[in-house]
């Protein structure tokens, strides 16, 4: 006879391989021969860049290869799609082109600019460090209450005031009425502070190309294999599904921070089929703070109106949310 699951107490399974270190994480499945990549990050917020030059590092001791956005660009790699379109909007939503390495200018401080890989990690370090990228600065937007104020430098020519899109939901005339009769009205202002996830586990991700069959093969600290797979497949790398395959090990925490396409996932992957090795990055903590997309950091003006008796009768809120730089699957670069 079957023994009923539900309303039972059941015993944790995972806990002991976890306890005895025998977890797999990323780190732990680099093959052997695999190059290690690092990543050239913006230091401004915004500026625009005027030369990278990547001269001197192609010849530095086991370095195997330098990417920027003209090698992505050369081989029709195309921008991390937005992969939310189906919520009623007010007005049309600004999706700005989000590439792996940033094209002509940059919007946040951390935005990849070049990537490096190299037979250590240390030696991929070194390479970074000599990377030359010439910048001209340009007025920063940096707080969400600027963004919005007129005059304020527009990050995006389609975005005016800064502004991506507008949503609404809910009946506005009834709700206004309501407050306006209503006999008493309790209104707050409230911050909700941006946040960063400090998972124990930074991202990382393993790229990986099989020549005989053309396949790649992402392994990433992750959440989410499918819509990743889906997202690379046919928007970045224009190919199909079948040819895609995306593995999730075990995840040292994500906090929802990793339930995103991110530019590295690209990166291992490009450049394990260029160079036909598998390549293996792994952020460190500094990174994971500037690169990792953060959340809230939204303001609200909230109004609930009450009868007499304390019922609600109708509540409204105005929401201004920070979405950085880009949207993408969801935002990169916040502030």
């Amino acid at each position: 006879m079957t023994v009923p699951l539900l309303g039972r107490s059941l015993n944790r399974l995972e806990d002991e391989r976890f306890l005895r270190g025998r977890g797999r994480y990323i780190a732990d499945l680099a093959p052997p021969g695999a190059l290690h990549g690092a990543v050239v990050r913006s230091p401004h917020a915004h500026a625009r860049i005027v030369s990278v030059d990547i001269g001197k590092v192609r010849a530095m001791p086991g370095v195997a290869g330098v990417f920027t956005a003209a090698d992505l660009a050369a081989d029709s790699i195309g921008p991390l799609p937005c992969a939310v379109t189906n919520i009623p909007m007010a007005a049309p939503l600004v999706v700005p082109p989000c590439h792996a390495l940033a094209r002509d200018a940059v919007r946040y401080v951390g935005e990849p600019v070049a990537f490096v890989v190299a037979e250590s990690v240390e030696a991929a370090r070194d390479a970074v460090e000599a990377v030359v990228v010439e910048y001209e600065p340009l007025m920063p937007v940096v707080s969400l209450a600027d963004a919005v104020q007129a005059g304020r430098p527009q990050i995006w020519q389609d975005a005016p005031d800064n502004i991506a899109f507008e949503f609404r939901r809910g009946e506005t005339a009834p709700v206004e009425a309501a407050i306006r009769d209503a006999a008493h009205v309790v209104e707050c202002e409230l911050v909700n502070n941006r946040v960063v996830a400090a998972s124990l586990e930074t991202r990382g991700a393993l790229g990986e190309f099989d020549a005989a069959s053309g396949r790649l093969h992402l392994t990433a600290s992750a959440a989410g294999a499918h819509a990743i797979r889906n997202l690379l497949a046919d928007s970045v790398f224009a190919i199909p599904r079948e040819n895609l395959r995306v593995s999730i090990p075990d995840v040292g925490g994500g906090f929802g921070m990793k339930n995103v396409l991110y530019p590295e996932w690209v990166m291992v992957l490009f450049v394990a089929r260029r160079l036909r090795r598998p390549v293996l990055w792994i952020e460190d903590r500094s990174e994971s703070f500037l690169a990792s997309v953060h959340g809230r950091d939204s303001r609200v003006r909230a109004r609930l109106a009450l009868d007499r008796n304390g019922k609600f009768l109708a509540l409204s809120a105005d929401v201004l949310a920070d979405m950085g730089a880009y949207i993408s699957t969801v935002a990169h670069g916040d502030g």
